[in-house]
């Protein structure tokens, strides 16, 4: 009997992104799970680091930042770049990789970038395509194919390049806020994850240094009303046919669901949310038909609002490379339906080879 070759996957992880730091312990959390005893017969890992300037680090200091021998930011900015090399991946052995695991959370990753690049390899890669992504990292565009198909969403009124410093566009947007939501607000950057750039207004006073911390990360600004919810979240896994995990609650103590909430080991997770089963249904169900607008596929953690008064379902979001972080919701849903961390990795391989 001939065995068969291990599959050599290339795990990409850090990234000249604002979630660079969230990479990292993710790619720790996939990299332990390839390499536990079950899946070492099966793979071999190959890591590659970008660091926080976009330079790509060898394998073997890669590999180094995930088992903690060194830190990632020994690695300073390795100075301009000789002008006639054209290939800046040069030096980096990736030819023997046969399958791609991109863990680059935010943007220059999650965006599609990284996609789009390792296209050209010819290879594999876990995860969606470039359209997809692009699409699940842009909110604005999110939510106006979301609108357009009329699935249920909190309102919103988006503002795109404004100039902030003329006074005129300042009062402009304000009144328009004020005109057609109800504070609370939630002011977002269109391109941000983890929560990174979003402020809750709970008055006119606060809106314009919301509209400016926002812009710092993006100039496209999405503003939704803030309702009493419960924060509802929903795993995919799949290909031609997607898969549905249970669905899970994050109670939180802070004030609203933000960066330090989404990492802080004191959230209440439940798993499976306490919600009833008719919700449930409903929730996979637009879980599965959102993703397919987007032509997300691979894997992906879908967010929905659960209003405390009505109980009425509200799609928020689909994050397209979610956290694998020891506090990170996706693999804790896959877990309670019956694959575990080292179960999951070698499944979404086997999804990214349609096996």
């Amino acid at each position: 009997m001939i065995r068969e070759k291990k599959k050599c996957i290339g795990l990409i992880f850090g990234g000249y992104s604002n979630e660079h730091e969230v990479s990292i312990s993710s790619a720790k959390t996939v990299f332990q799970a390839f390499n536990s005893e079950i899946n070492k017969k099966r793979f071999t890992i190959k890591a590659f680091y970008i660091n926080k300037f976009g330079d790509w680090i060898d394998s073997d200091s890669s590999e180094k930042i995930l088992i903690d021998e060194i830190e990632n930011n020994t690695t300073k900015k390795q100075g301009i770049l000789n002008q006639e090399k054209i290939n800046f991946l040069e030096g980096i052995e990736f030819q023997n990789v046969d399958v791609w695991f991109p863990l680059l959370h935010g943007f220059n990753g999650e965006d599609g970038s990284i996609h789009g690049l390792l296209r050209f390899t010819k290879k594999p890669l876990v995860g969606c395509g470039i359209i997809g992504s692009a699409l699940g990292m842009d909110k604005i565009l999110m939510k106006t194919i979301f609108s357009n198909l009329k699935l249920p969403q909190v309102n919103y009124l988006v503002f795109q390049n404004e100039d902030l410093n003329e006074k005129e566009v300042k009062n402009k947007l304000i009144n328009e806020i004020k005109k057609n939501l109800n504070f609370p607000i939630f002011v977002k950057p269109s391109n941000s994850g983890s929560s990174l750039g979003i402020s809750k207004v709970k008055n006119e006073s606060e809106i314009l240094q919301s509209l400016e911390k926002a812009q710092k990360i993006d100039p496209r600004i999405l503003v939704e009303e803030g309702l009493e919810v419960r924060e509802i979240e929903c795993g995919i896994i799949g290909n031609s046919k997607l898969l549905t995990s249970e669905i899970g609650e994050v109670k939180y103590e802070n004030d609203w669901y933000d960066y330090d909430s989404k990492y802080n080991s004191n959230n209440k997770i439940t798993i499976p949310a306490e919600i009833d089963s008719k919700i449930t249904q409903q929730i996979k169900e637009i879980a599965i038909k959102s993703c397919r607008a987007l032509n997300i596929f691979g894997f992906a953690r879908v967010d929905f609002f659960l209003e405390k008064s009505s109980n009425k379902i509200m799609l928020n979001e689909i994050n397209t490379i979610p956290g694998f972080t020891k506090n990170s919701m996706f693999p804790m849903l896959w877990k309670a339906s019956g694959l575990n961390i080292e179960q999951l990795v070698a499944k979404l391989v086997d999804i990214s080879l349609d096996l």
